[in-house]
């Protein structure tokens, strides 16, 4: 008798040893003892499962970075206030964010290279843990009046918020190119709840402290500690599978224009790789520098705690909330327009900073949310350009390299900020950085002008 032709339902089970049963029906049955079990395959995630997953992924960072918002608001609103009441110098002002930023540095090195070597999920839950350790330290320095275990509290502090920035790399990892500036304004703008309920927190922070028989400076770092914290404890537990793990495991995505322009990926796309540091690099020290001296000068003028907590959370409000609109104008646009938008938005922030009256609360908060959107601007903007111009592989170590210029030049803004309002006044300063955001200008024409002529 010939065999029965092979079926199309036996032909799913052509890796297996198959045999007629009694009943004729043909069913694969498999012989334990002679043939070990077929191990299981998972196969490669398909484009629908990625986007699902992806979709979970920025779920779960959102709701981390809520907290982690709240967690950024201490040192911006109370860290120069405390310090200055500490050591009673004007000029030392900026030292907390100078110490913030270069904490940042560190913190962004160790969490960009745990990142490379474990995934997201441990690089960022490490970086939240110590931020919550140094505002723990923060409040035990101010509160045994302990200025040097201060200032190294204050570093460390500083990783919180260098997880918080890397955050919006992990909502990149899984997004396609074209939609990556929508995927980083998804992750930023979560912080805006925390970053604007964080510093209005600042007058019930301080009664809480005084319960507690503490500076009532140090409520606000008593809040954060434990907002850092729980950020961790959310990607621990949820930020499952890690985005950056499953994004080495597919295929690369093809670069259609860089293939079809005979030109390797990594080619074309190279020269926009320094024009996105110089965007984030800009923007962090011209919006550290002004925002770190402003709830100085309006403290100097008269200006109330809660007053230049309005102002600071309206700032902190701008640098995130505008993320939809920024993340779809960049990708429609392109990322190089983004970084144009950057630089004018800068320009008239220091503009009207400068111009403003000092008994003007006003105008001051128009100028720093014109801060932060410029800010926001060159962040997004700067992040789509570098992650379109690293390979995976190397992905999460060059991005905290990165972040180690971006988190450099925040310290620099927060160390001069301080200086150049001592030697000369708050106006100055805002012109100063006006005048530092026009670079991006003559850096965008020489990008397009090669382009054109590529």
């Amino acid at each position: 008798m010939s065999p029965r032709p092979e079926t199309r339902d036996s032909a799913r089970f052509s890796r297996r040893r198959t045999v007629t049963d009694l009943t004729g029906q043909g069913e694969p049955l498999h012989n334990a003892a002679s043939e070990p079990p077929c191990p299981q395959v998972d196969a490669p995630p398909t484009a629908r499962s990625t986007a699902v997953t992806q979709q979970r992924t920025l779920r779960i960072l959102l709701f981390s970075q809520v907290f982690s918002g709240v967690g950024l608001a201490a040192g911006v609103t109370v860290g120069a206030l405390l310090v200055q009441d500490m050591l009673h110098s004007t000029a030392l002002a900026g030292l907390p964010s100078a110490l913030l930023t270069g904490g940042s540095a560190v913190a962004a090195v160790s969490i960009g290279r745990l990142s490379h070597a474990r995934g997201r999920r441990p690089g960022l839950a490490a970086g939240y843990l110590a931020g919550a350790l140094g505002a723990a330290g923060v409040v035990a320095a101010a509160a045994l009046e302990l200025p040097a275990l201060l200032l190294l509290s204050l570093f460390l502090y500083g990783a919180g918020t260098a997880a918080n920035l890397q955050a919006r790399y992990a909502g990149t990892d899984l997004a396609a190119t074209g939609n990556r500036a929508r995927a980083v304004s998804t992750v930023l703008v979560a912080t805006t709840v925390g970053g604007v309920v964080g510093p209005n927190l600042a007058a019930p922070a301080g009664h809480l402290a005084t319960s507690l028989g503490l500076p009532p400076l140090t409520g606000l770092f008593v809040i954060s500690g434990a907002a850092f914290a729980v950020a961790a404890l959310v990607l621990i537990l949820w930020l499952r599978p890690d985005p950056l793990v499953l994004a080495r495991s597919m295929p690369a995505e093809p670069d259609a224009r860089a293939e079809s322009e005979g030109a390797k990926p990594a080619e074309r796309r190279r020269p926009g790789l320094w024009l996105g540091v110089l965007a984030m690099v800009l923007s962090q020290l011209v919006m550290v520098a002004i925002m770190t001296m402003t709830p100085v000068h309006m403290h100097d003028h008269g200006h109330s705690a809660a007053a230049s907590g309005l102002v600071i959370a309206m700032h902190v409000g701008a640098m995130y909330l505008p993320s939809p609109l920024t993340g779809a104008l960049t990708d429609r646009w392109g990322p190089t327009a983004g970084v144009a938008a950057s630089g004018t938005t800068l320009l008239g922030a220091g503009i009207i900073a400068a111009a403003s009256p000092d008994d003007s609360v006003v105008l001051l908060t128009l100028a720093l949310v014109l801060l932060g959107i410029g800010w926001n601007f060159g962040l997004v903007s700067g992040t789509a350009i570098i992650t379109d111009a690293v390979a995976i592989a190397t992905r999460a170590k060059t991005q905290g390299v990165v972040d180690v210029a971006v988190a450099v030049a925040g310290a620099t803004g927060g160390i001069a900020s301080g200086l150049v309002v001592a030697a000369t006044s708050y106006p100055i300063l805002s012109l100063a950085g006006a005048a530092l955001a026009l670079i991006t200008v003559p850096a965008v024409i020489a990008v397009s002008t090669r382009r054109a002529r590529a």
